[in-house]
């Protein structure tokens, strides 16, 4: 399994016709990576091009679409690509390798690393805030109702969850009556958004809530809250550390 960190970037340049043994070269390149552990590994296919015999191929001539240029692409660490560069040259032929020293910020993981790393379920306890959100059901953010907007921003700025309620009688600012018996009251509800987190990620949230709301209502609320859910230790320890500071004071 790749690590962050120093690692090398493989390309193999290969005509898609070039066999080996009656098998494609890429096949038998992909296979023989695949079965020697690499981490993953990708074939692409040109639409165009010409190699160093300077003959040009195109998917547009049919009598030479199965010279178009194929291309393999994989990243390993420099030991590991160390071992399989001589093997590597004598199955690519006439092809090109170039290698090029590159540098992994995030690896890919499997579904079961994720499953393994999720946390289990966990008490957490001390103070947060409540954040309440009040605005009209026929409100917009970029053609879309600003609610579900709102909603999406949330879930990208990774707040715990957020949960929409809908009013079925009240006015606002424009002390116009909305409920069942109004003819616009299907479109023209009142909208209330209701989430709790972290007073600081709240607060950081807050320049995002002033750009998307134009016209409405938000609150802020000091609560106690003892919640079990899936969240990852450091986010435990963000209430906790809350709560320590609180008492403090």
């Amino acid at each position: 399994m790749l690590s962050p960190g120093k690692a090398v970037k493989v390309t193999i340049y290969l005509s898609e016709g070039s066999t080996r043994h009656g098998v494609p070269v890429y096949t038998s390149i992909l296979d023989f990576l695949f079965y020697r552990g690499v981490a993953g590994a990708t074939v692409t296919k040109g639409i165009a091009g010409f190699g160093a015999d300077h003959h040009m191929h195109s998917a547009n001539l049919i009598d030479l679409a199965d010279h178009l240029p194929v291309k393999i692409e994989f990243i390993e660490s420099r030991e590991k690509v160390d071992s399989l560069l001589n093997k590597l040259q004598a199955m690519a032929g006439t092809g090109l390798i170039e290698m090029q020293e590159t540098n992994i910020a995030k690896p890919a993981r499997t579904t079961k690393d994720l499953e393994k790393e999720q946390p289990e379920h966990l008490k957490i306890e001390g103070h947060a805030q409540l954040m309440r959100i009040y605005l009209n059901e026929e409100d917009r953010w970029n053609g879309k109702p600003l609610y579900k907007a709102l909603v999406e921003a949330m879930r990208s700025n990774d707040l715990a969850g957020v949960t929409v309620y809908k009013g079925f009688l009240g006015y606002g600012s424009h002390h116009q009556l909305h409920g069942d018996e109004s003819i616009f009251s299907l479109h023209h509800g009142s909208i209330m958004l209701s989430t709790v987190d972290t007073a600081e990620k709240l607060r950081a949230f807050l320049p995002i809530v002033d750009q998307m709301v134009q016209e409405g209502l938000v609150t802020f609320s000091d609560v106690d809250i003892i919640k079990y859910a899936h969240r990852s230790p450091d986010v435990q320890q963000d209430i906790q550390s809350e709560a320590e500071s609180d008492k403090a004071e």
